[in-house]
């Protein structure tokens, strides 16, 4: 069967940043559909990027790097047994060394997401463009992956609500908020864990989003945009929980 759909038309009525931000949630096919006329990205980026830095603040203040720091090698005993091993001072300065790393990580990572976006941006242009013969540009590619992240913001205002409000003593960057099938699979099971910590509500969210936004730009059905979106996420959290339970 063909997996090629006639192409949605241009909204007459072009929508502003924040329009295109709402819709998003809303109305996704509208927002995907306007980035044919332009394909700005830098509200959702720096929507994205504020309430992420919020979230590290907060966590920052009301439970502490060190304390997430900790919280991560629980999860990764043979690390926390070579650390447990060292004398105390030198245990000291490795703690030390980590905490700072993870902060100034924590801080920067808007800035590395853009550098995650431009990779995701840039695959799947090859994929759909050589794939299934699309002419999309790297701008539009762009702008659906920061708008399909969109969903994030209300994942990381959930974390800095129940931080706030004292909860988060197992806090980390990695699973800031039980959205997913972490709580079902034992931690040991490093594997497992990372593939349940991937299949996650709002991460499942913001794949559909992308692949509603890949069939407003192109001629490819909605159902095989999502799957091929879907596919190589599946690549991606496959090879990246097989390398974490190696030096789990």
């Amino acid at each position: 069967m063909s997996t090629v759909a006639p192409a949605a038309p241009i909204d007459e009525k072009p929508l502003s940043e924040v329009e295109r931000v709402v819709d998003t949630f809303i109305a996704p096919s509208k927002t995907f559909t306007d980035i044919r006329r332009s394909a700005s990205w830098w509200l959702p980026w720096v929507l994205s990027a504020l309430v992420g830095w919020g979230m590290v603040y907060v966590v920052d203040k009301k439970i502490g790097i060190e304390k997430v720091v900790e919280n991560g090698l629980a999860l990764s005993p043979k690390q926390a047994e070579k650390l447990e091993q060292l004398p105390p001072d030198q245990r000291a300065t490795q703690m030390e060394t980590a905490v700072k790393f993870n902060r100034i990580i924590a801080y920067a990572f808007p800035f590395i997401s853009l550098i995650i976006a431009a990779i995701v941006a840039a695959v799947l242009l090859g994929t759909f463009n050589f794939g299934f013969g699309a002419e999309l540009k790297f701008k539009h590619c762009m702008a659906v992956t920061l708008y399909s992240w969109l969903p994030g913001i209300i994942k990381a205002l959930i974390a800095i609500l129940a931080v706030s409000i004292g909860g988060g003593e197992g806090f980390t960057f990695q699973n800031p908020v039980a959205s997913n099938l972490s709580g079902f699979v034992d931690p040991s099971s490093h594997f497992l864990y990372s593939i349940a910590v991937s299949l996650d509500l709002f991460t499942i969210w913001m794949l559909v989003l992308a692949g509603i936004g890949y069939s407003c730009l192109t001629k490819v059905k909605r159902g095989t945009c999502i799957g091929v979106v879907f596919g190589w996420w599946a690549l991606v959290v496959l090879v990246g929980a097989g390398i974490g339970a190696m030096f789990a």
